[in-house]
């Protein structure tokens, strides 16, 4: 059995689900098989929201049904025999993982004295530490200090540890006063301020307040924050006045006008984005104006409701919101949240939870956001307008992942943005046709090309391309990387930086390569995107690139030259390309553990090496497998990625004196994130400004 964390509290609405949320990723990180266990759940309110939450976590890999204790009617009937239970299903889930996060209950049944001593009873019986999470909205460093104190009392009255103490939804200018009083050398503490999206109800929740109904808009955006409540019983500008993000704004039926200029505002760049309308009244809109909204497009949900104005705003405000599965802007908020003011990592190594030596697919790409939120770095996305760039960009900005600029028209990127419910606001919108950069570019383009014949009239029409425009940002230090080719193709993208940016000094050729993540390692394939059928000399600097890839992203390089024989077992032109590019990579790089030419059989597998090249330090061990043309990594790499499932994140461009990395067209939301991270760590290791360099 692994470790195991139990995170309880001593009330209601102390942000538990988040600091769950926020230990069951940082586990992720560190362990292969994570788990997680409620041991108190409601038979009669249909599933615990906070349970489906934490298994509907891509690294819990047990059923909802399997991580269930029991019900509050099974604890009132017979305690000791539910505690029983509680046990015996906990063992079940914990012998099949490295780590359990156990998350108490919430303080919607029996008293809370009765039910903090419960929860201590069953934390002690499993041999979990209790991580205490205290609500300190409101509070005093004194006060959750008195509150603590209470807690530890009663959990040595039931033989349980206390482990850590997290005080959260404190106030900024309070945290650091709360931390100091709580925390001790036997027992640290965190605080977590308070984040009002965390409480805010969806626009969904308010429609049930109201029993209304969904009369225009689109119905995902249900899931949408409502962050305030703005009733329009006034006149249109003084509405407008008092908009403010993320509101909901109640008005009646009848004042189709104030309906229009909220849209209107929605819309707009200058004005805030609102949540939803609700109509009040039971008085529907006039015809003309439902069909003006049907033509308009709307996505902004409408509700219509028949209670009166004070009804109405009286049951909207009681309402209260919650993390659950479905709301993806509270789940990236709260795990941003916990990430910023929470050591993760010293927690665990209190629980004692060692690192796994496999990385899964989810350990890469959490180490990949890690890396690049420790040293935040600006990317400019081209593809501003694109509807997957704009919900990574949200993704992104909720998770401090980098500094973005979006290229394109602002307008029309803000618009796209609310008609989606995103919130790009952290990002900064620039046009292409920007005046005072489009010259200034103009000029630095026209210079690096003058040997071809370019002109400044004809460099100004050049950079207006988005692929240019981002990449002249990228070479004068404007942004520190590029990502593009959601839309566009990979010679549209890259072909600026081969004009511009040039190669490193060394390498004679920009290249690619993919991270495979296969089921418990990620292997490192190259060239799978950019050369066709690369010479000897561009095979061993596509080699020598590709092992210090792999080593910047903490892949230990073993390098495997491959082609159809290994050793000197075949004969060929192809065979001898592979040996001389090996031969080449042993001179430029005597420090490399290189292998070639080889099987792909016999660098990978342990057995089949033993066999052919029973000496080698590479052979069955390979991490980083070199193709000798496009056509084969192209086809390897997709042919892994389908047959084995593995996750294939790429490609990514090496080579350059700046990072600029491709999207494949078929790019989800995840893979535009992660190469974003990717080309943020990469120009954290690029550093220093290259104006000048390579003309």
């Amino acid at each position: 059995m692994g470790s195991s964390v139990y995170i309880a509290s001593v009330e209601g609405y102390t942000g538990k689900s988040t600091v769950a949320l926020g230990v069951l990723e940082r586990l992720s990180r560190r362990v292969e098989r994570v788990g997680v266990f409620r041991p108190i759940v409601r038979a009669d309110a249909g599933r615990d929201y906070v349970l489906e939450l934490l298994t509907g976590h891509e690294a819990v890999k047990l059923s909802y049904d399997e991580c269930a204790g029991v019900t509050y009617d099974e604890v009132h009937a017979n305690p000791t025999a539910a505690l029983d239970r509680i046990v015996e299903r906990f063992h079940r889930v914990a012998d099949r993982c490295d780590a359990v996060v156990v998350v108490g209950s919430d303080y919607t049944d029996i008293g809370t004295p009765t039910e903090f001593s419960y929860n201590a009873r069953i934390a002690a019986n499993l041999g979990s530490p209790v991580l205490l999470v205290l609500n300190g909205a409101g509070r005093t460093a004194e006060d959750v200090t008195t509150i603590a104190d209470m807690a530890s009392a009663e959990l040595r009255a039931n033989h349980g540890s206390l482990f850590a103490i997290i005080a959260n939804r404190v106030d900024s200018s309070a945290a650091a006063e709360v931390t100091a009083a709580l925390g001790s050398e036997e027992v640290p503490a965190f605080a977590i301020p308070e984040e009002p999206i965390l409480s805010a109800p969806s626009v969904g929740d308010l429609m049930g307040a109201v029993d209304g109904t969904l009369v225009s808009g689109d119905e995902e955006l249900l899931n949408r924050e409502a962050t305030g409540l703005v009733v329009a019983a006034m006149t249109m500008p003084n509405v407008l006045d008092r908009l403010i993000d993320g509101a909901v704004v109640i008005v009646p039926g009848d004042r189709p006008e104030v309906v229009l200029g909220v849209l209107m505002a929605h819309s707009s760049a200058t004005f805030p984005q609102s949540s939803g309308i609700v109509l009040n009244g039971g008085l529907a809109l006039p015809e003309q104006v439902t069909r003006l909204i049907d033509g308009l497009g709307v996505t902004m949900p409408i509700v219509a409701t028949n209670l009166g104005t004070h009804a109405a705003t009286a049951a909207l405000s009681a309402v209260r919101g919650r993390l659950t599965r479905q709301s993806t802007r509270k789940v990236t908020t709260a795990l941003s949240l916990f990430g910023r003011h929470v050591d993760g990592d010293a927690l665990l190594d209190r629980l004692e939870v060692a690192r796994s030596t496999a990385v899964t697919p989810l350990m890469f790409e959490h180490q990949l956001i890690d890396t690049a939120v420790a040293d935040r770095r600006h990317i400019v996305l081209p593809e501003g307008e694109e509807e997957r760039v704009l919900r990574a960009a949200d993704i992104l900005l909720r998770r401090g992942v980098a500094d973005l600029t979006l290229l394109g028209d602002p307008i029309a990127i803000n618009a796209k943005a609310a008609s989606l419910g995103l919130d790009v606001s952290a990002a900064a919108l620039l046009s292409p046709l920007d005046e005072e950069l489009r010259e200034k570019f103009a000029k630095e383009y026209a210079e690096r090309r003058a040997h071809r014949g370019i002109d400044l009239d004809e460099a100004r029409d050049i950079v207006c391309d988005v692929s240019y425009f981002g990449t002249m940002m990228v070479l004068l230090g404007l942004a520190d990387g590029m990502v593009s080719g959601a839309a566009h193709t990979t010679a549209h993208t890259i072909r600026p930086a081969l004009e511009v940016v040039r190669t490193l000094p060394g390498v004679s050729v920009v290249s690619s390569v993919f991270f495979m993540c296969l089921e418990n390692q990620v292997l490192v394939y190259g060239d799978c995107a950019v050369n066709p059928d690369p010479t000897a000399e561009q095979l061993a600097d596509i080699a020598i690139s590709s092992a210090a890839t792999a080593a910047a992203f903490g892949v230990e390089p073993r390098v495997a030259m491959l082609s159809y024989s290994t050793g000197t077992s075949g004969a060929g032109t192809d065979v001898q390309k592979v040996s001389a590019a090996t031969d080449l990579v042993r001179q430029r790089a005597p420090e490399l553990l290189v292998e070639g030419p080889i099987q792909y059989d016999a660098a990978i597998d342990v057995a089949v090496a033993r066999t052919k090249l029973p000496d080698s330090q590479v052979a069955g061990r390979a991490t980083v497998f070199i193709f000798p043309d496009l056509n084969t990594g192209n086809n390897t790499y997709k042919a892994v990625q389908r047959s084995a499932g593995a996750v294939a994140v790429g490609p990514v461009l090496q080579g350059l004196r700046r990072p600029v990395n491709d999207l494949s067209r078929g790019a989800l939301v995840p893979d535009i994130v992660n190469t974003v991270a990717i080309t943020a760590i990469q120009a954290q290791q690029s550093g220093g400004q290259i104006v000048g360099a390579g003309r």
